[in-house]
């Protein structure tokens, strides 16, 4: 065997060992090989009295792998390491090196940010070294994330029955117990609004002579209902051409948003569906990756589609919809210079595409691809019209849109809401009286800010430079978890232990559990990768302090004292409180350890419907490791079983239970979907 390219995914791996042909084998390292041991000081696996040497170990299952990978690279001329083009992946590439043994003069690092057979072949031209700063930086937010975890983990656990707290974690949750705060300390004020009905249109009063004016009170109200008469003079005709411009290509938080938004999708399916279309789809006659790199602040498109969009917009659409390159106004922090989110290839239309797809990787890659041609249309041209009116003195407006150029919104409608509204032709009327229908005044209340939904939370944390797009899904999945946050209605309720945890994090460590802090050592980490910062140094400067603080909190925070049921322990007469603990809650004594006793719970099982096998009923369980199923309670005697909760529903097909799956029907027997 000549050469060895490893990459992490094992899917990605048969696709890049057809390209490469024989003389490569290309395995997969399936992901992290290694991680930081739980040993040492605090269990961190780091040496935090000198230097913060780092303890690795293979992660549990990966001894084999790693001796497999040795055997291989042994047998080889040479080792490419082909990870992910990001820090993480420079990290998961010095990891194989080092847990390999290799040297220097017998590997080289490989990126890519498509997996298509040309980019796949030019990056083995252009083979480098492991950039170490890139390591460092993404060790030393590893080290980080270790230390405060851990740390604040055992506080919390100790002090309020909290699972854990963490670095970026604790201030996301800490965004939704303000907001949540926010919302309970709100106090409605309230205002009215009044407007003109005409044959066609209709008008908003906005202003008395040359102020703006609100309306805040019943008494102002009735005053100016009894000041307007129903004629009205036009003031004034108004009109505007104006351009409207596409927005810039996805990256990893904005298609998170949209898919949120658009698709109804979580960030967790939608990186997972991203992540298959990046790895390779098998579309007949070639195995390819649709999609660029989808974990990415950039919006940089490269050249090369650009000069193929270009083409690919005039020959379809016509010369008058090659539009320009979109910028970012704002300094983005653009990691390892990555390309925007797009398709690989402009001529795989989604629609193309669409029998080689399920359903979902479809409506996703089709968002991706249209969200990138179209911003590379030109801008949609609109004229707007503005009427104001006067009633004794009293100004009322109206405004109207029309489209006179569609631009990238001929492809991009379906993303957008933008509909025509048509003005009448007044102009020949100025300064002249025109008679309303009618005038009504409406009441309204002022309302808070609403709850964060999981888009607006990661576009939050974005806007704030809070942690990473990569990262987001996983932080929201963990307060998820631990309870720390309820999803209602598609919006985040913090727990009461969520605002306890936060609580207490604020009274101890509010200096580095908040924003400022947070958004700061991301670019210190930032700095690292770049060569500005020293990775150890920034971490001396952190530690001292924390620790510090972390020593405080456990001496003078108060232990949250568990809740009381009302009910007496019948061992001792003590009272019985709720304890929480690897499973969750459970009902035992104040006492403990002198009483030891444990209230056992007859468990409630939730009833979904009538046993289509038997006379029992279908409930909801759990596996013992705690992931939901629906079977039947007459279980060992009836076996049906469900994955899915099944519905009252019967196929049209077969006849079969229907099932909910992601908002949808899908036959338990069947491939029927609805």
């Amino acid at each position: 065997m000549k050469n060895l390219v490893i990459v992490e995914s094992p899917s990605k791996s048969k696709t890049i060992e057809k390209y490469l042909g024989k003389d490569y084998k290309v395995v997969s390292s399936k992901g992290h090989i290694r991680d930081l041991t739980t040993t040492g000081k605090f269990g961190l696996g780091v040496d935090v009295d000198n230097g913060f040497k780092r303890n690795y170990a293979p992660i549990k299952g990966n001894k084999s792998v790693i001796s497999e990978l040795k055997k291989l690279g042994k047998e080889s001329d040479k080792i490419y390491l082909a990870s992910d083009p990001d820090r993480e992946g420079e990290a998961i590439a010095w990891h194989l090196k080092d847990a390999m043994g290799l040297k220097d003069d017998n590997y080289d690092r490989v990126v890519f940010n498509e997996i298509t057979k040309d980019k796949v072949l030019e990056a083995f031209k252009h083979p480098r070294k492991i950039d170490d700063r890139l390591v460092k930086s993404q060790e030393t937010r590893r080290i980080l994330d270790r230390i405060i975890g851990f740390r604040l983990s055992k506080l919390m656990q100790s002090k309020t029955g909290g699972k854990s707290a963490g670095r970026v974690q604790s201030v996301a949750l800490k965004l939704i117990v303000d907001r949540e705060r926010e919302i309970e300390s709100f106090v409605p004020e309230e205002y009215y609004t009044i407007t003109a009905f005409f044959d066609d249109f209709e008008s908003e009063l906005f202003g008395y002579k040359d102020d703006n004016l609100e309306i805040k009170s019943l008494e102002e109200k009735d005053k100016i209902m009894d000041s307007l008469s129903k004629d009205f003079v036009i003031l004034s005709i108004e009109k505007k051409d104006k351009n409207k411009k596409a927005k810039a290509p996805f990256t990893t938080s904005t298609l998170q948003q949209e898919a949120s938004n658009k698709l109804g999708f979580s960030g967790k399916k939608t990186m997972n569906i991203a992540q298959k279309l990046y790895e390779g789809i098998d579309i007949g006659d070639e195995t390819t990756g649709l999609i660029t790199y989808m974990r990415t602040d950039s919006i940089r498109l490269s050249d090369e589609f650009i000069k193929s969009c270009y083409l690919y917009i005039d020959k379809t659409y016509g010369k008058d919809y090659v539009g320009y390159v979109k910028t970012s106004k704002k300094n983005e922090n653009v990691q390892d210079a990555h390309e925007g989110i797009r398709p690989t290839n402009i001529n795989n239309t989604p629609e193309k595409l669409k029998p080689y797809l399920s359903n979902d990787e479809y409506k996703l890659y089709k968002m991706i691809y249209i969200r990138a041609l179209a911003s590379l249309m030109k801008d949609a041209k609109m004229k707007t019209t503005t009427i104001i009116l006067d009633n004794n003195d009293y100004k009322f407006k109206t405004t109207g849109s029309v489209i006179t150029f569609d631009g990238y919104l001929k492809i991009y409608s379906d993303y957008e809401t933008n509909e025509d509204k048509i003005l009448p032709d007044l102009e020949s009327k100025i300064n002249t009286v025109i008679v309303s229908n009618d005038i009504v005044a409406e009441q309204h209340f002022t309302k808070p800010k609403s709850r964060y939904t999981e888009a607006k939370l990661i576009k939050e944390l974005e806007e704030l430079g809070i942690g990473r797009p990569s990262t987001y899904v996983k932080i929201i999945d963990t307060l998820k978890e631990r309870d720390y946050i309820r999803l209602e209605n598609k919006k985040f309720f913090p727990t009461d232990m969520g605002i306890i945890t936060t609580d207490k994090l604020q009274e101890f460590f509010s200096n580095i559990i908040n924003v400022e802090y947070t958004r700061d050592m991301e670019e210190d980490l930032d700095k690292i990768a770049d060569g500005d910062k020293v990775w150890n140094v920034v971490l001396e400067n952190f530690y001292g302090d924390f620790e510090k603080l972390v020593g405080e909190a456990f001496k003078e925070m108060k232990k949250e004292a568990p809740e009381e049921t009302g009910e007496k322990c019948p061992e001792c007469g003590n009272p019985l409180v709720i304890r929480k603990g690897k499973y969750g809650e459970f009902v035992a004594c104040s006492n403990y350890p002198e009483c030891k006793y444990i209230k056992k719970e007859e468990k409630k099982q939730i009833e979904i419907m009538k046993c289509p096998n038997c006379d029992g009923m279908i409930v909801e369980k759990k596996t013992k490791k705690g992931k939901v199923f629906y079977g039947c309670n007459n279980f060992p005697k009836c076996k049906i079983a469900f994955w899915d909760k099944p519905t009252l529903k019967k196929c049209p097909k077969c006849n079969s239970i229907l099932l909910e799956k992601n908002d949808k029907l899908i036959c338990s027997s069947c491939d029927y979907k609805e």
